[in-house]
């Protein structure tokens, strides 16, 4: 940040809490309201959306579509359907974005169409597992890649990565408690990295087509399998590689000019996510064969060492700077739904203040933290989080059938984005099915407990929401108040 705009927020400081300003600063550049800032232009949107999407899944493990899907070409056509179906998706939360322009992504949304009660159950999942389980998982996965060098021929110590990854959660959670804008130039810087990477793959690729290496690709279509079930399963494993598409609205009041930047970055973010995965596949191809491809444990690594030898180990470095930019975007809208929760009063009230001094939400990105930081403590998170991701498919599909119902309920809102109501139809199906699928696949008694985990927020819901039991208030007033003063927040302001 430079010095002026350092020097503006020092002085706006004298005026912020709202009970005196100096005659002084009359002259001066008008006080700031105590309310996250629109720091986040058009550039910031497209590097967020494509940052937390291409995590470290497509370098690593782009085989579960393959391997159900059986052969080359259904596995590239499936690649670009699922980028398709993503867009749409993004298209129906782009006309709730501009809509109703509040941060914390289906929150509001599920909050107008259905009520408080939907709502809370949302931000009950979300927050306390779903948000904080995936920034654990995308730093356990940074701190494997960035500590495996140091262990040639043997898997890295437990103890280590998770050091690795708790120290990577401590520093981002840092960054993003800084400033909105030093996080965004962290999210921009590692989004280019990642886009250079996926280049030089990309680039390679076509080289080595032009050279003839066409084998694999010749009888694309040769084995490929003819259960529905299968496809299925590969279009389910496709879309979670594309999952993240909502991740601007998470931060929309931090958007400048929501109702251009929300669209256009969706528009530019996604379809460029889906080019990536498509070409970057086919770069795989040239080098490696079908059964080559299922067998091999990291394939852009093996991919390095086959086509860009003595460089091959800028692959690694490279999807380590991958993860650690998409674990930035997880942490950087997972604050911005606590915060959103604890203004409805679905959560801890000292949750929606704000940092006095930064104009950051630092009480809900610690509190992130600290649920990240304890859900690297057990043996096998991933496990857990398998069961709870049908979940994510469930409130995607809600949101897409908020939109449908707000259609005849809303009717007087201003949408300056309206797709077809089929699109949103479509969505609910596609979600039915992401929900229904792997349960169906493999009935588990674990998505059982799941379901139990995220209704048993209504024992929660009744007394401090509902009734909003007075000794409860009584007993987190002084806990608020000192942590206030510890962390230096204060309550937003109402700026309307």
């Amino acid at each position: 940040m430079d010095e002026d705009s350092v020097r503006r927020r020092k002085e706006s400081q004298n005026g912020c809490t709202g009970y005196s300003v100096d005659s002084n600063t009359k002259d001066k550049q008008p006080v700031k309201a105590t309310v996250l800032q629109k720091d986040v232009g058009l550039l910031s949107g497209i590097c967020l959306i494509v940052g937390t999407m291409i995590g470290s899944g497509i370098f690593i493990s782009p085989k579960a579509v393959l391997l159900y899907s059986g052969a080359v070409g259904p596995c590239l056509l499936i690649w670009a359907a699922c980028g398709v179906l993503a867009t749409l998706g993004a298209l129906c939360y782009a006309e709730l974005g501009t809509m109703i322009t509040k941060s914390g992504g289906e929150y509001p949304y599920l909050m107008e169409a259905f009520g408080s009660l939907v709502a809370y159950l949302y931000s009950w999942t979300t927050v306390m597992v779903l948000k904080p389980s995936s920034f654990a998982i995308i730093t356990l996965s940074f701190a494997e890649y960035a500590s495996t060098p140091f262990y040639p021929g043997c898997t890295p110590p437990l103890v280590v990565t998770k050091s690795l990854s708790a120290a990577a959660i401590l520093l981002i959670v840092s960054v993003n408690c800084l400033s909105v804008r030093l996080a965004s130039y962290v999210q921009n810087f590692f989004t280019a990295a990642k886009l250079f990477i996926i280049i030089v793959i990309v680039g390679a690729g076509i080289v080595l087509l032009a050279q003839g290496n066409t084998e694999t690709l010749s009888n694309a279509f040769d084995g490929t399998t003819s259960s529905v079930g299968a496809i299925g399963l590969a279009f389910y494993n496709g879309l979670w590689a594309y999952d993240g598409w909502n991740q601007l609205n998470f931060i929309t009041e931090e958007l400048r000019d929501p109702f251009r930047n929300l669209p256009l970055a969706i528009l530019i973010g996604i379809p460029l996510v889906s080019v990536c995965y498509v070409l970057v596949n086919v770069a795989y191809f040239t080098v490696m064969t079908t059964n080559e491809l299922l067998l091999s444990p990291a394939v852009a690594v093996t991919f390095g060492d086959r086509v860009l030898y003595p460089l091959s180990w800028i692959v690694p470095l490279f999807v380590v700077f991958s993860t650690f930019g998409s674990a930035n975007g997880s942490c950087f809208t997972a604050g911005r739904l606590a915060y959103v929760s604890g203004r409805e009063g679905h959560m801890v009230k000292i949750l929606s203040y704000i940092s006095l001094k930064r104009y950051t939400p630092l009480p809900a990105l610690i509190f992130n933290g600290v649920l990240a930081i304890l859900y690297i403590i057990p043996a096998d998170i991933n496990t857990l989080i398998n069961y709870f991701s049908f979940a994510q498919w469930a409130f995607y599909g809600l949101t897409a059938l908020a939109l449908i119902v707000m259609r005849f309920t809303r009717t007087e809102l201003h949408r300056p984005v309206k797709v077809p109501i089929v699109i949103a139809g479509l969505m609910v199906l596609v979600s039915c099915y992401l929900v229904l699928a792997p349960i169906i696949d493999k009935p588990e008694l674990e998505y059982l407990y799941c379901t139990i985990f995220i209704f048993s927020g209504l024992l929660l819901y009744y007394p401090f929401v509902h009734l909003k039991v007075n000794w409860a208030r009584k007993l987190m007033r002084p806990i608020t108040m000192h942590l206030q003063l510890l962390m230096e927040v204060v309550p937003p302001e109402t700026t309307e």
